[in-house]
C-alpha cells in the first residue's frame, strides 16, 4: 500500500517549484498580464512562466481572463491563490529577521547581533 503523504508535504512540493511563489507574489497587487509578471518575476523564460502559469492554473490558485485593454489576457490570483499572501509574508519577516539584504544584517546573520532573546 503506498503512504499517503501529508498536505504540507504535497503544500511545499506545490510551492517549491522554481518560479511559483515569485508568480503568486506578483499578483498579490491584482491581476496582470503575461509581460508584466514576467518583468516583475524577472529572469524567468517566457517558456517556462508559460509553463508556470498553466500549473498554477490548473491547481486553481490563479485564472486567466479576458484582457483589459492594457494586455491580450490577465492572470489574478483566486481565492485559494490570495491565501498564499499570508505564507509569503511569512518568508518576507523570516528573511527580515535572518538574512542580509542589500547589506543590512537580521539578528541571525552570521556576524550580527544574536542578543535579542538575552
Amino acid at each position: 500500500m503506498a503512504r499517503q503523504r501529508c498536505p504540507a508535504a504535497q503544500g511545499i512540493e506545490v510551492l517549491q517549484e522554481k518560479w511559483v511563489l515569485h508568480i503568486v507574489h506578483a499578483l498579490l497587487t491584482g491581476p496582470k498580464g503575461f509581460n508584466a509578471i514576467g518583468r516583475e518575476v524577472g529572469g524567468c523564460n517566457p517558456t517556462t512562466l508559460t509553463q508556470r502559469l498553466s500549473r498554477l492554473e490548473a491547481l486553481g490558485l490563479i485564472v486567466k481572463a479576458e484582457g483589459d485593454g492594457t494586455c491580450r489576457a490577465c492572470y489574478r490570483l483566486t481565492e485559494a491563490g490570495a491565501q498564499l499572501e499570508g505564507v509569503i509574508g511569512a518568508i518576507q519577516r523570516w528573511a527580515d529577521a535572518h538574512l542580509v539584504v542589500d547589506g543590512v544584517a537580521g539578528p541571525a546573520t552570521p556576524g550580527a547581533s544574536h542578543d535579542a532573546h538575552a
